[in-house]
């Protein structure tokens, strides 16, 4: 079978750079760059990066790869079963994870970063050498299972509430400095979105607090000392950050630079709290591909129905002049959480993942799905789409439907050629194959059991109604008779099959 073949090339325009910080007011690098040391190209060849063709998705070990994924927690590293979990991962069909460099103790398996004094107190710069082997395992064993790991580097809950109070940071837990001397307060009560916590105001641009920001930068340099050693690793600044924006542009550059330094290159992004994709917020990552190689939008997956689609498209359409992988890290929604129920959660998932998304992963429990089994089959379904149809191949198209209640039914299409389609909850629609002549095959996907549905034919030619096997969430691959699709280019993280 062979490949669709879709996309006039697109060509990026965008050098990978390393941000001189020439600042203006705000504190934001502007203007002058420099491009980053040259570094190898053959080391490069394998690394995870957009894909020239179409560079709103990845490619890795030279081959374009949609990133799916799930699992029970957001810092695995910590995880004591972590092994066992990523082969689980790796058997749904994920090729994905989301791990942050977070350290607060939430169910007690968790260790800080720093060594531990006999007083009880902590040395900043002393390393406690267990939390370091169990992130190397990680980036070990994911390399080996070809997992893409996304990394957050800060994550705000860890400094605030609760979980300040016995951090090393806060200084009557080190040796390293006092109350006066860091600028700390004993306690931050508030939520962490307020911004109110000095550990996110130590750059340059913003107060310049060398005292705490030598040990910061000591952190990530030696999180940089393990994963420069790898192909497989995105950066996220922040989890959901409210901070300034000179917080996450400082970060990108200081990461950036010792790439650079290193003879590599890689691929960062920052992930803003705002709900709403068209916040001035945002825009710090969507109008700065310069410094940004990709952009998180998880938090669009606090949205539902028709609103949700829409404000992926807006984003699509924002970066058109320069695309480049959207990620949603995190997909919110699980019955007994806060953020929706199961439904919501698989539904953000496949409006992302046939709105063009370059990543998806859920949630851990319980506000997400994480690897539930209704997560895993939807993991499974979306590896049987691709077995079909190469997202890559096809855009949204939702303008060929009609009939369709809002929230009904999704589409992306190469027209003429292929369609996925897919209902939210059963139904009926209208498919425009006005233009699109002869018989398509028709191979229905039941994602709620992640198995092959019934087979059957439709005629181009007209307006052709679609109906879904049943009530509950379906995806079809819609296929011109005599097209075939197994020599797209393959991806080594590809599962299923189109028998």
């Amino acid at each position: 079978m062979r490949s669709l073949t879709v996309h006039q090339p697109l060509r990026r325009s965008l050098t990978w750079v390393l941000a001189c910080w020439i600042l203006d007011s705000t504190g934001v690098s502007r203007g002058a760059e420099a491009p980053v040391p040259a570094a190898n190209p053959k080391a490069g060849a394998d690394r995870i990066q957009p894909w020239p063709t179409n560079p709103r998705y990845w490619q890795y070990k030279g081959q374009p790869v949609l990133l799916l994924g799930g699992s029970k927690d957001d810092n695995l590293f910590q995880l004591p079963e972590l092994k066992d979990h990523l082969d689980e991962i790796r058997a749904a069909g994920g090729n994905y994870i989301r791990n942050t460099m977070s350290d607060r103790i939430d169910k007690g398996f968790e260790v800080y970063p720093f060594k531990r004094l006999p007083d009880g107190k902590y040395d900043l710069g002393q390393w406690n050498e267990e939390y370091w082997q169990r992130f190397e395992n990680l980036l070990r064993w994911t390399a080996e299972r070809d997992i893409i790991v996304q990394i957050e580097v800060w994550d705000r809950f860890d400094y605030s509430t609760k979980n300040w109070e016995p951090h090393p940071y806060n200084p009557k837990n080190n040796v390293n400095y006092t109350y006066a001397e860091s600028g700390f307060a004993e306690h931050y009560p508030d939520h962490p979105g307020q911004n109110k916590q000095p550990f996110f105001f130590t750059t340059p641009a913003q107060r310049n607090n060398t005292v705490v920001l030598k040990f910061q930068q000591r952190f990530v340099e030696k999180m940089l000392s393990f994963t420069l050693r790898h192909d497989h690793v995105l950066y996220c600044m922040d989890n959901e950050t409210s901070a300034e924006e000179a917080w996450g542009a400082y970060w990108a550059g200081f990461i950036r630079q010792h790439a650079g330094q290193a003879g590599k290159q890689v691929c960062l992004t920052e992930m803003w709290d705002a709900w709403d994709l068209k916040a001035n917020e945002h825009k710090r990552t969507f109008d700065h591909p310069e410094r940004y190689d990709f952009c998180d939008v998880s938090q669009n997956n606090q949205k539902k129905g028709q609103e949700h689609w829409d404000n992926f498209q807006w984003v699509r359409q924002r970066i058109a002049a320069q695309p480049r992988p959207l990620n949603t890290t995190k997909t919110y929604g699980a019955d007994g959480g806060r953020f929706g129920s199961n439904r919501d959660g698989l539904e953000r998932f496949w409006r992302h993942v046939v709105g063009g998304v370059a990543s998806a992963r859920f949630h851990r429990p319980d506000s997400g799905l994480g690897l539930s089994q209704p997560a895993a089959n939807a993991i499974r379904a979306a590896r049987k789409l691709e077995s079909r149809i190469k997202l890559w191949d096809v855009e949204p198209a939702n303008a060929l439907l009609s009939d369709r209640e809002e929230n009904e039914a999704y589409l992306a299409a190469r027209p003429g050629q292929a369609y996925a389609l897919y209902f939210t909850d059963g139904g009926t629609i209208g498919l425009d194959l006005k233009n699109a002549t002869g018989r398509f095959d028709v191979r229905w996907i039941d994602i709620s059991s992640g198995e092959w549905g019934k087979r059957e034919s439709i005629n181009g030619g007209g307006l052709v109604p679609v109906t879904a096997p049943g009530k509950g969430h379906w995806v079809a691959a819609i296929l011109k008779a005599d097209t075939r699709t197994d020599q797209s280019p393959s991806s080594p993280h590809r599962t299923g099959n189109g028998s």
